[in-house]
């Protein structure tokens, strides 16, 4: 890619359908769920050779987020082991954990930045936060800076 790129964002409604078929295919090589470029193409719907022509510059938005400290925020109920279940679905995304902050819960509420390296991560955030939010009690969760 040529490093004088402009990068712009755009809403996937109204560009080629080759660029979000290009995303599903990178989707589906980074979870595992194919193993090659040709099952990934077949399997989305497009040829080898677009896939290869704008698999490097077709990028979903969350994808500025990986190889960044990402810090996120949540509010938890006071419930024994749910920053624990946090923690584990953090590492079962491959993110490296660097700092935890919990306070001390007031009205049965704790508030807990984490925050991550997302460089090796298998998921995107978005993925990640969706997981987190299903874990009973908690109340809140947001993304609270990037960098």
């Amino acid at each position: 890619m040529n490093r004088d790129s402009t990068y712009i964002l755009v809403d996937a409604s109204v560009v080629p359908r080759v660029f979000t078929k290009v995303l599903e295919a990178k989707k589906l090589l980074s979870q595992g769920k194919v193993k090659t470029i040709n099952d990934a193409a077949k399997r989305v719907g497009i040829s080898r050779s677009a896939f290869y022509k704008y698999k490097d510059s077709v990028f979903p938005f969350y994808e500025t987020s990986r190889g960044k400290v990402v810090t996120l925020f949540f509010v938890l109920e006071n419930i024994t082991g749910i920053l624990s279940s946090i923690l584990n679905k953090i590492a079962e995304t491959k993110a490296n954990i660097l700092t935890i902050n919990q306070n001390i819960p007031l009205n049965g509420l704790a508030d807990v930045t984490i925050s991550i390296e997302t460089a090796d991560m298998t998921v995107d955030i978005k993925d990640l936060l969706q997981e987190t939010g299903k874990i009973e009690g908690v109340r809140r969760q947001e993304i609270l800076a990037r960098e």
